[in-house]
């Protein structure tokens, strides 16, 4: 009998999990595996991005609204889904930047901010999880806190000598982080657009591109989930405050997408098990160990 395989995604807001890693996530969720996302913040600073919800009741109550749409994210992908209770960071802007508001996510102490992930991975008892890089896949403070505190936890889990009041230690064997929008990824998209007569929505984004930080020779792992791309959409289209549903994101056909890109990318960061590269599955050299007999 093969144990039921479980997978953690560990995010820094209410509807990060539904722009990285969702159609995985529900393909996974599909062939029987627990998935458990971890949301490190409310999402309290975040802004109201959609026009349609940009109200001053809507901003007013924006910690609930959010909740709620996790809720309905949650549901639509498939997958259980715990807060962790940190205050979200909002995004500096500015020339210099203002420092971050007291007490918010992005300036705690990693090895304290880890402690409820740790208790969170030894309940959940994750075989595989993913989170951010180490510049957050963008350089939000809560994406490279994030990034800071699943790495700590990763590592502590399996402690029996930390955190001992957290709980039985158990050690997750894989460690990825999300791969976003590589330049290949989008020119592929680009191309796909302009090959079948219709506008791209990246030009603009292309021809900026010399200074972005492009990861795609990182990339170690890819998930075919086409099949889930239109449940990854209406779990983002859920999170209404934050995603506009006649916007960017959705501009490029789901049959383009799916024939000239199906998959969603990783890093494979640590690996406690043997598990050659490339990967076309998270799980790959954990499904052999986790075979249980049954007297």
């Amino acid at each position: 009998m093969t144990e039921q395989m479980r997978l953690m995604a560990v995010h820094a807001h209410p509807d990060d999990e539904s722009s990285k890693g969702a159609a995985t996530m529900a393909k996974y969720v599909a062939d029987g595996v627990k998935v458990l996302v971890a949301t490190c913040t409310g999402g309290e600073r975040g802004s109201v991005l959609n026009p349609q919800m940009d109200r001053p009741e809507v901003l007013a109550d924006i910690t609930n609204i959010r909740r709620a749409e996790m809720d309905q994210a949650r549901e639509i992908l498939g997958v259980d889904q715990a807060w962790l209770g940190f205050v979200d960071s909002g995004l500096p802007e500015g020339d210099p930047l203002p420092p971050l508001p007291e007490g918010c996510f992005g300036l705690q102490d990693p090895e304290e901010a880890a402690k409820p992930l740790i208790k969170l991975i030894r309940e959940f008892r994750p075989h595989v999880m993913t989170t951010y890089d180490e510049n957050g896949g963008y350089p939000h403070p809560d994406h490279i806190m994030c990034h800071k505190v699943s790495v700590v936890a990763f590592d502590a889990a399996g402690d029996p000598e930390k955190y001992p009041e957290l709980g039985e230690p158990w050690q997750p064997l894989k460690l990825y982080y999300n791969s976003g929008w590589t330049r290949a990824r989008m020119l592929a998209l680009h191309e796909g657009m302009l090959a079948a007569g219709l506008e791209s929505p990246y030009t603009e984004w292309l021809e900026k591109w010399s200074d972005r930080d492009d990861r795609g020779d990182k990339i170690t792992t890819r998930i075919e989930c086409g099949d889930y791309f239109s449940v990854r959409d209406d779990a983002l289209r859920a999170h209404a405050t934050q995603v506009d549903p006649d916007g960017f994101w959705f501009r490029i056909p789901l049959e383009l997408q799916r024939k000239v890109w199906p998959t969603e990318d990783f890093e494979l960061a640590r690996s406690l098990v043997d598990s050659p590269i490339p990967e076309s599955d998270l799980f790959a050299g954990i499904h052999e160990s986790a075979v249980r007999s049954e007297v």
